[in-house]
């Protein structure tokens, strides 16, 4: 399945709380499960004033259907096309 990263322009992100993080979590998993298998949430980074997602879908609609479903901004959704990392230099 295709895999993305997603932008999200939160300002203070990276001041809320651990309960704050909890409860938006909590509605991202509840909007995923109404959407079904075919777009999952991997991890996010939680930055300054943005957080970084990273879901695999069998399309960039699905993902922005689970941001409109759940009020989250999805700034900027981009396709991965290819992972490196460290061993890729080997």
């Amino acid at each position: 399945m295709p895999k993305f990263v997603i932008e999200r322009e939160i300002p203070g992100a990276g001041n809320m709380t651990p309960a704050d993080l909890k409860m938006i979590s909590q509605k991202s998993c509840g909007v995923l499960s109404s959407l079904g298998p075919s777009v999952q949430w991997v991890h996010s980074y939680v930055t300054g004033d943005k957080i970084y997602c990273i879901y695999q879908a069998s399309d960039e609609s699905l993902v922005r259907r689970h941001a409109e479903l759940g009020g989250f901004p999805a700034n900027k959704i981009s396709r991965v096309t290819s992972v490196i990392d460290p061993a890729t230099a080997e």
